[in-house]
């Protein structure tokens, strides 16, 4: 039964597959699995080489399909295009940038692009794009450039900080004896300003503005009584003696002068200097105690002369040298015993004419000191610069105390109240500005005149007004405290350039370019 089947299941397929109609069988290589290290033996051992054999190795050279190099060295880096270069490179720095950490502070980056010198904010460029040209500009300089210009800015901050200190150096032996000796001066002084101050606030307070009322309705009646042309030159200056009688002129001609007041009649001429002189100043003590043969002024010059005078002859008693150059102003200390010149050399000088000798040289502005004034206990010393700068220094120990910061330019006047802590002082910038040295800061600015101030001067006795004068030609009171005008005084034809309020605070002086002095006296 199962023959059957499978013949007629042959017949079948010999039906569906003609004989012309089948493909040829196809060969199929051998594959061979494992290793050929057992055959490669065996054709080795038969001595048979092929093209792996010596011969065909020959061949194959001298074909040239087999080349053998003898050391040279083919260098792909050299032939690599300037392109490529630039593309890897580029690939680099990328990559570099990628590891960059920046701050997302933006005034951080602003900073950080200042120290390498590049622009804080391209146009349009918000701070995302800042921090994405940051993080740029660090891939190619590196990181450490940043690094480097924090550590020179704080190295300049630093040379800076060391520049600004503090410095001192020894002194002479005189000057310490000199300070000791301005403090035994000083403070009795400033025990007795004190006692007075205190007598002075158990006054009812009715009976100070009624006072106060009275003297501003007098200085708003000030006029000018006398008027007197002084030289043939600008006068530079005028101070008035200590018992108010004698008024002394600098001109620009050489010659300092004394008048008689109220008369202003000429009494001496003083014959010495050959150039402007700047200041012409009594002794603390002259007309007083002094004796006329004494010396009882000091003044100086521009070309840094420095003479003593006596009442008694035009010829100058004494000279101090030692100044080279302008010597702006000259000041007595309140003990007569010292004096202060300031100079163009970026200092000021205390000379003690008792042991006949300089004892301080003190430095501290950055250009010219122009004015000098003393504390009227004798302590304190003020100093105005053409540096836009004044400095309050304490004779005593040396230090300079306080900072007189805030005008825009020179500082021409400076000036103590009789009150102790108030200072003004007077500048080109066409303002007067108060300072108090309680507090250690400006307390107000005057704009006092329209052209700069030559001079500040507090009313002698109790600093109840203050004084300034000015290149517009004019001379102003304004009240203290309060700061307000009083009065003007008008009448010069050229600029004012020197200013004075005598000892009992009844006359006022100003002398001015126009060559001539004037006496303001209350009706």
């Amino acid at each position: 039964m199962a023959s059957a089947r499978a013949s007629s299941t042959v017949q079948a397929t010999k039906t569906k597959a003609p004989d012309d109609l089948v493909a040829p069988v196809v060969k199929k290589p051998h594959i061979y699995y494992g290793s050929l290290e057992e055959k490669e033996r065996e054709r080795l051992a038969k001595g048979e080489s092929g093209i792996l054999g010596k011969e065909g190795l020959k061949a194959g050279i001298e074909a040239g399909n087999i080349n053998i190099t003898s050391g040279e060295v083919f260098e792909i880096e050299e032939h690599i295009s300037e392109r490529q270069a630039e593309v890897l490179a580029e690939f680099e720095r990328r990559k570099r940038a990628r590891q960059i950490n920046v701050s997302t502070d933006d005034s951080e980056v602003k900073a950080c692009l200042r120290a390498l010198g590049e622009p804080i904010t391209l146009f349009g460029e918000g701070p995302a794009e800042r921090r994405e040209r940051l993080r740029n500009i660090l891939s190619v300089v590196g990181t450490d450039a940043l690094k480097k210009t924090k550590k020179d800015d704080e190295k300049s901050k630093k040379s800076k900080e060391e520049y600004h200190q503090t410095w001192y150096h020894e002194g002479p032996h005189t000057l310490k004896v000199a300070r000791l000796w301005i403090a035994n001066y000083s403070l009795p002084r400033a025990m007795k300003r004190l006692e007075e101050a205190r007598l002075h606030k158990e006054i009812p307070e009715t009976t100070r503005t009624s006072q106060m009322q009275e003297l501003h309705k007098s200085l708003r009646s000030l006029n000018n009584f006398c008027s007197q042309i002084g030289d043939d030159r600008p006068i530079s200056y005028c101070h008035f003696s200590p018992n108010s009688k004698m008024l002394a002129t600098a001109c620009w001609s050489g010659l300092c002068k004394l008048w008689s007041v109220p008369d202003c009649n000429l009494l001496h001429t003083l014959r010495g200097h050959n150039t402007n002189v700047g200041a012409v100043v009594f002794h603390p003590k002259s007309t007083v105690s002094l004796d006329q043969k004494d010396v009882n002024l000091a003044s100086c010059a521009a070309d840094g002369s420095v003479k003593l005078w006596s009442l008694d002859s035009d010829e100058p008693v004494a000279d101090i040298e030692g100044h080279t150059v302008r010597v702006a102003r000259v000041m007595w200390h309140p003990s007569g015993r010292f004096l202060g010149t300031t100079c163009y050399d970026r200092s000021w000088r205390l000379w003690d004419l008792e042991a006949q000798e300089e004892i301080l040289h003190q430095e501290g502005h950055s250009m010219g000191v122009y004015d000098i004034a003393f504390h009227q206990d004798g302590s304190l010393a003020g100093t105005g610069g053409l540096d836009a700068f004044g400095r309050v220094w304490d004779l005593r120990t040396g230090r300079c105390i306080m900072f007189l910061e805030g005008h825009l330019k020179e500082i021409y006047g400076i000036n103590f109240s009789p009150n102790g802590y108030h200072i003004a002082t007077g500048s080109g910038d066409n303002t007067c500005k108060v300072w108090d040295l309680r507090q250690r800061r400006c307390i107000y600015t005057i704009p006092a005149h329209q052209n700069l101030v030559t001079g500040v001067k507090f009313e002698p006795i109790h600093g109840n007004f203050l004084l300034t004068g000015a290149y517009d030609n004019t001379a102003k009171i304004w009240t203290h405290p309060g700061w307000s005008p009083l009065k003007t005084l008008a009448g010069h034809e050229g600029k004012v350039m020197g200013l004075d309020i005598s000892s009992d605070g009844q006359l006022i002086a100003t002398c001015s370019y126009d060559r001539t002095f004037k006496l303001w006296m209350a009706e």
